[in-house]
């Protein structure tokens, strides 16, 4: 029998930053822990890349993962606010780098895509069938929380060998009807 592993999710961001910790046992999935960091009340860009990579330290000595998935940067029309953004999303690896952890960036439609089998699912789609995968209550959760448990659930997806269909659907009946496995 194979040992748990936790994989270590990241919804990067320079004014929030999301996060989210699963357990996979088997075939189970459960959530570890979740949370957001932030980052609003500091003013400099600088303290703000120090502070993702002081608290991804923090939070990958104390839940030990065995992976990091982030979210890439996605191609947006403020080309300020994507470099910023592609700065916390490089501190944030450079900090698991800096303990040994191994890292999968995914794409935010790959993540979507992997969750509820269509890309261009809403964040609260993507809540929904979260609360189903890892049987949790997610409500009272930030989106940028449950993005960052999103991208942990997407890399157990793609690198267990469980099938993430790239295939559209028309919506939750007719995912769930050819995915009766992702129900919980």
């Amino acid at each position: 029998m194979s040992q748990p592993k936790i994989i270590l999710g990241i919804d990067p961001g320079t004014v929030v930053m999301g996060y989210g910790l699963i357990q996979v046992d088997g075939k189970k999935l459960s959530v570890l822990a979740k949370g957001v960091i932030k980052l609003d009340k500091l003013q400099d860009h600088p303290d703000r890349l120090k502070k993702i990579f002081d608290r991804t330290v923090e939070i990958i000595r104390e839940y030990r993962p065995e992976q990091l998935a982030i979210e890439a940067p996605f191609f947006g029309k403020n080309v300020q606010s994507m470099l910023k953004l592609g700065r916390a999303q490089g501190v944030a690896i450079a900090a698991a780098l800096s303990q040994d952890i191994p890292i999968a960036e995914y794409s935010p439609r790959k993540i979507k895509q992997s969750i509820t089998g269509n890309g261009n699912a809403s964040k609260e789609q993507v809540c929904g069938m979260l609360e189903n995968l890892l049987n949790a209550k997610l409500d009272d959760v930030p989106l940028d929380a449950t993005d960052g448990l999103a991208a942990a659930v997407c890399h157990h997806f793609n690198s267990s060998g469980v099938s993430s269909s790239s295939k559209s659907y028309s919506g939750w009946a007719s995912f769930l009807k050819e995915n009766p496995d992702r129900k919980a």
